[in-house]
Order: C-alpha cells, then sequence, then structure tokens
C-alpha cells in the first residue's frame, strides 16, 4: 500500500536535505562540483516548497535555513567552555625564530642533543576573525566569537550564512557535543570584487579584507553579509564530549575535515627545527601566491601528549608559536601627491611616501586611484597614512591615521592641464577618471603605445623594451608607431648602450614584425577596451581592416562579446583622421598580413569549437596557459577574460577563483584538463 501524503513528503525533505548537503560540500569545501548549480536550485526549491506545506518537517539544519535577513538588538555575549587562548607570536620573522622556537620545546621536554627530533604540525596563520563552532550531535547550535578568551559574542545567525560552515556535520554517528574552532577570513578575490563594486557605485571602500571579515561578522543585520562572500578555515578544537581525539593534531585536522568542516591544505608534518625552517621559507615563496591573506605560521607540537606534558603559561600553550612574516600594512607619511599618465592617457593620482618596509620590500610610491577615492578617504599631504602591500597587487594606501593637521592643507586637485604634453585633461560625463586629450602626441602616451604596439601578443618585436623606448621618444628618434619602421643600423647603433649586435637583432625583428595577422595588428593598436579576444572577434567577423575601421557602431554590436562601449570606442578610434593615418603609414612601411585568414568565412569546414567561447582560470597540470588558450584557438574556439552567459565552457585548474565562482553561479560547463582534451577531441 503506498505511504501516506505527508510520509511521502517526510521521506522526500530528509532526502532532498541529505542530497543538498552532500552537494554544498562538494561545492564550497572540496571545490569538486558535481551537478550544475541550476540542478541544485531545483532541488532547494523543491525542499522550500515541502517545508513550507509541511511546516513541520522544517529543520534546523536544512539548507533553507542558511538566511539572511535577521536583525538583532545586540550580540550576546558567551563564556567559552574552554578559553580561547591566544598562541605566543615569535617576532623574529628570519629562521631563528623557528629554531629559536624548537630549542625550548626540546629544553622543556628535557631531550638530550642526540635525542630524535620532536614532530610538529605546521599550518598557516590566516588573517581574519577566530570563531568557535559548537555542535550537538552534529548540529551547528552556537556560533561564537574569540572575545577576550573567556567570553566571546553570539555570532550564529552571521556564521550561518558562510556556506563553506556545515550545519550539520557529515558522517552517521557525530559527537554529542564537539566545538570547532577555525578562522573566518575573506580571499582577496571577493575582498578586491567588493571594493569595484562599491567604487562603481561611489559608496566606501573597505581597508582590508581581514578587517572586512570582521566587521562582517560582528553586525546585527546579517542582510550586511549578502555583498560579502566569508570563508572558512578550522585550526582546532574547543570542547568535547563522547569522542574520542585522534593522538596527533595533524589526525584532529583530518578528522574534522572529514566531518565536513573546511581545513587548509598547505598544513605539513615536519620533523625539528629544520622541517620548521623549511616549512617557514616554503610558505614564504608562495605567499603573494595564496588566494588569501596571511601574516605569518603556526607551529603546534604534534603528539596531543606532549602538548599535554608541556601545557599552558601565561594563558598561553606552551607547545605552539605564531611565526610572523614581514608586515603588509605599516605606516608612514604622505609627502607628495604626484600624477601618472597611462597608456590611455588615464591620470593617476599617486601618494609620494615616506619610504617604508612593508610586504617584503621597500615602499615610496602608492596608488590612490582616483581624486573621488583619495577624497573618501580624506588624505593629504603632509598626513600619517597606512600603506598596504599584499600579493602582487600594487601598494596603495587605505587610510590616514587621525591626528589634527599642523596647519590647513587643501584637498587635492586634478590638473587641467596633462603634466606631461600639456593637453586638455578631460573627464567622461558619469565617470570616475580623467585622461589626457593628447593621444599619441603626449610622450607618456607615446611610449606606452610604443610598448604594446611591440609586445608579444601584438607585433611581437623583440629587443624593444623600456629603456630603449625612453631613449628613442626622449631623443625625438620616434613620435609615431610608423616610424618604429624607419629605423635604421645606424640610428640604432648611436644609441647608448646599443652595441651593433643589438642594433642588427632589433632591425631583424622590427623586420619580421611587418608579416603579422590581422587579429595582431587590430590589437597592437592600443584602442580602448580592445583586448586579445576583442581583437580576434573583429577580425574573424569582418575578414578585413577596412572593413572594421568603416563599420558603424550598429555593425559592430554584431560581433560576438561586442557590447555598446566597446563598440563606440572602436568607432570613436577610427574616426578620428591621426588614427587613420597611422594606419595608413603602417600599411606603406610594409606591415602586412592575410586579410582574410581566420575570418568566419575563411573556413569552409567548420572547426570543433567555431563559434564557442571559453574560459581559462587557475593552473592546469600539464598545460600551460599559452598552450590551453593556443590548442582552443587552433580549433576555432575563442578563450574570454571573464565568464559571462555566452560563456561555453570554463576551464579550471587548480587555485581557480573568482572566474570558477561565476561559472558555477551562471551554470556553466566546468572542465578540467582532461575534459578539454576530450572536448578537443571529440569535437564538443
Amino acid at each position: 500500500m503506498a505511504a501516506d501524503p505527508a510520509g511521502r513528503a517526510a521521506a522526500r525533505a530528509a532526502e532532498l536535505r541529505a542530497l543538498l548537503q552532500h552537494h554544498a560540500h562538494r561545492y564550497y569545501v572540496l571545490d569538486q562540483p558535481e551537478i550544475p548549480d541550476a540542478d541544485y536550485d531545483r532541488y532547494f526549491q523543491e525542499l522550500q516548497a515541502i517545508e513550507a506545506a509541511h511546516p513541520e518537517l522544517l529543520t534546523a539544519d536544512s539548507p533553507t535555513q542558511r538566511v539572511i535577513g535577521q536583525v538583532l538588538d545586540g550580540l550576546t555575549p558567551v563564556k567559552h567552555a574552554l578559553p580561547m587562548l591566544s598562541i605566543r607570536t615569535e617576532t623574529d620573522t628570519t629562521a631563528a625564530g623557528a629554531e629559536a622556537f624548537d630549542a625550548r620545546i626540546r629544553r622543556e621536554l628535557g631531550l638530550a642533543d642526540d635525542a630524535p627530533p620532536v614532530e610538529y604540525n605546521a599550518e598557516l596563520k590566516f588573517d581574519g576573525l577566530a570563531i568557535n563552532l559548537r555542535y550537538e550531535d552534529g548540529l551547528l547550535v552556537q556560533a561564537t566569537t574569540r572575545g577576550d578568551g573567556e567570553t566571546g559574542e553570539d555570532v550564529t545567525h552571521n556564521v550561518r550564512t558562510i556556506g563553506q560552515i556545515p550545519l550539520r556535520l557529515l558522517g552517521s554517528a557525530p559527537p554529542p557535543l564537539i566545538e570547532i574552532r577555525g578562522e573566518a577570513y575573506m580571499r582577496r578575490d571577493d575582498f578586491e570584487r567588493l571594493n569595484e563594486r562599491q567604487r562603481e557605485k561611489g559608496g566606501k571602500t573597505f581597508i582590508n579584507p581581514r578587517n572586512t571579515a570582521a566587521g562582517a561578522i560582528r553586525q546585527l543585520d546579517s542582510r550586511a553579509l549578502a555583498d560579502k562572500r566569508l570563508s572558512f578555515f578550522a585550526y582546532g578544537l574547543g570542547d568535547v564530549k563522547g569522542w574520542a581525539q585522534p593522538p596527533t593534531h595533524s589526525a584532529t585536522l583530518d578528522a574534522i575535515a572529514a566531518f565536513g568542516v573546511p581545513v587548509n591544505a598547505d598544513r605539513r608534518v615536519v620533523q625539528g627545527a629544520a622541517g620548521l625552517v623549511a616549512y617557514h621559507e616554503a610558505i614564504a615563496a608562495r605567499r603573494d601566491a595564496l588566494p588569501f591573506d596571511i601574516d605569518g605560521v603556526v607551529y603546534k607540537v604534534n603528539s596531543v601528549a606532549l602538548q599535554q606534558r608541556l601545557g599552558f603559561v601565561s594563558r598561553e600553550p606552551r607547545w605552539a608559536v605564531a611565526h610572523k612574516y614581514p608586515a603588509q600594512e605599516q605606516a608612514t607619511r604622505l609627502n607628495g601627491i604626484a600624477i601618472q599618465v597611462g597608456r590611455t592617457g588615464k591620470l593617476t593620482p599617486v601618494a609620494k611616501l615616506e619610504p617604508v618596509f612593508v610586504g617584503g620590500t621597500t615602499v615610496s610610491n602608492a596608488t590612490l586611484h582616483n581624486v573621488f577615492e583619495l577624497r573618501r578617504k580624506g588624505v593629504r599631504v603632509g598626513d600619517q597614512v597606512i600603506v598596504r602591500r599584499a600579493g602582487d597587487v600594487i601598494p596603495e594606501i587605505v587610510g590616514r591615521i587621525p591626528a589634527p593637521r599642523p596647519a590647513y592643507v587643501p584637498n587635492f586637485r586634478m590638473p587641467r592641464e596633462c603634466p606631461v604634453c600639456g593637453s586638455r585633461v578631460l573627464r567622461e560625463k558619469g565617470g570616475i577618471d580623467h585622461r589626457c586629450s593628447g593621444g599619441l602626441f603626449c610622450a607618456a602616451q607615446r611610449k606606452q603605445a610604443l610598448l604594446h604596439f611591440a609586445g608579444r601578443r601584438a607585433m611581437d618585436i623583440e629587443g624593444l623594451g623600456d629603456k630603449l623606448v625612453d631613449q628613442l621618444v626622449d631623443g625625438g628618434l620616434i613620435r609615431t608607431l610608423p616610424e618604429l619602421y624607419t629605423l635604421g643600423l645606424a640610428k640604432l647603433a648611436a644609441l647608448e648602450r646599443m652595441a651593433d649586435k643589438s642594433a642588427a637583432n632589433l632591425v631583424a625583428a622590427l623586420d619580421q614584425s611587418k608579416n603579422t595577422t590581422l587579429n595582431r595588428f587590430i590589437y597592437a593598436l592600443g584602442i580602448r577596451h580592445v583586448g586579445e579576444a576583442t581583437a580576434r572577434d573583429l577580425a574573424r567577423h569582418f575578414g578585413a581592416l577596412d572593413r572594421v575601421m568603416d563599420a558603424s557602431v550598429e555593425q559592430l554590436l554584431q560581433v560576438p562579446d561586442v557590447g555598446p562601449v566597446v563598440a563606440q570606442s572602436i568607432r570613436s578610434f577610427f574616426e578620428q583622421p591621426h588614427n587613420r593615418e597611422v594606419v595608413e603609414q603602417l600599411r606603406a612601411a610594409g606591415v602586412h598580413w592575410d586579410e582574410h585568414a581566420g575570418s568566419e568565412t575563411a573556413n569552409a569546414v567548420p572547426l570543433p569549437l567555431s563559434g564557442k567561447t571559453l574560459v581559462l582560470t587557475g593552473t592546469l597540470p600539464t598545460l600551460t596557459r599559452d598552450e590551453a588558450k593556443a590548442l582552443v584557438e587552433a580549433a576555432g574556439g575563442k578563450v574570454a577574460g571573464s565568464v559571462s552567459k555566452k560563456t561555453f565552457a570554463v576551464v579550471a585548474g587548480e587555485e581557480a577563483g573568482a572566474k570558477l565562482d561565476k561559472a558555477r553561479e551562471l551554470g556553466i560547463t566546468v572542465l578540467d584538463e582532461a575534459g578539454l582534451q576530450a572536448l578537443l577531441q571529440q569535437g564538443g
């Protein structure tokens, strides 16, 4: 006999909760999704409908309960069952810091010089906010901040919105009680996207990922997290009942990961001081490439028995230490503000700083982005400011240190004339950027235009680098792009530090560059908003340069992925008589290409990926980014720099970031390297 409707609903709700929990773990923690987002959303909506029709079936661990919108009157203090102790910090950022910790541990354990090395677990020191997750019978019942170590604040309403944190632990027999401790943080790409959105709408930008994450977690209204994607890594335990902890810290972290809570993979079991030093140096070399901020590494005696033997001192565990890296934020004085003119004519205010060592290097300049950003930060010459450098990001001023100014200092104003060529400075209506109107007449733009033109992905003129371009432009030998091809051995050999052989090699490279392709030539012109992918689309669509030059905005909009802004930029570029003159002079100098090679009408038989757009992200196992791109293009496909609804597939490798997230959000197919190879072989 068939089950009653209520029974069927209960069974289906339980099935959907298990299904959604499984796929959420694959997505958020393992980064190995098994189904597209559309399927997940369908399951989610089905569960919502069942719970709406049968409220008695709603459970606290239901995926539908990751609500955003709860508003509190205040954060409730919570006394920790076990104190959340801090770890002592080793301020010596050299190898000596690791060696000193190992020497202390050996001394306190009474180990002889010839005794075997101590085993440690080495892990990253995340730059975020410490959180205690309390699970009872596998269900998340409370999340609290560290607070003063004895008492924290209840932030369950916000932590429940973090997709990486399971509402119910994996496994059929979870502990009756387990507290899992870790760090809530914000990835760099999520932070940059957040600030970019803030700039676009003229809002306040955030100082750094750590402060942003910490502030978001402590908001009373969980809606404040809607545009702030937070992440989480576990690093240890709090109170535990009814569960036997493994004998080592490393095994404990493995057990936490098995419960479905994310644990960072960059942890290692190492032996003695030598192992600690090697780990510290290895992570230092990779620090800038990590997708999140760290300010050091943490060493912990791996044996739990030895941890208990060593005990605590001054509310700090004797068996652990944080070994710091050089700071990535430092205070210094703003001595002045200069203007930098870029290749496209954009004027960027640049802070001239009292030199300061930050992020492993000495910084004397930092970007201020634009005048509106500068005003929002309230920065003026003479102020003490905070400069930040993270990864390979250009150093920037994140704010001023509040203090009375000794005298009135006026707000900085953008110049009306270009500081390089004297041309009028303009700002597009509704835009935030100021630009020089001098074009190729501006020496700053001329230098950058020449470097762009000579680039490997443009005309590929080997040997034409920054210093040589400086000499050519500053010496008046070149004023326009076509004049590159008038350079001869005599002119080049007369330049400083230019030997006869180097001059001959450059002349040969210039001659070789004349034989190019239409898409490379279009890209080399440096049209604003036209990158490699758009240049390739234009070449394929029109097949001939004159057709591109004469195309109307409406005709340009027929090109895949060309929108109104790009179309207007191309049209405006070719409407300028001096730009058309440059093109004709380059042709007259002998620059040529097969007009119809690669155009949409050139191939009678469609290639496997013809008309398909792919996006590459992360590091592939065997292919470099350029090799993968070449394979896609050889098969008729296009490699775009960003994910959109028109993207056919995203090829993702290790440490894939925002592009992979966007693909999942849009339900776009995600492939690994093997999937790409199969796609190429099977013709899509």
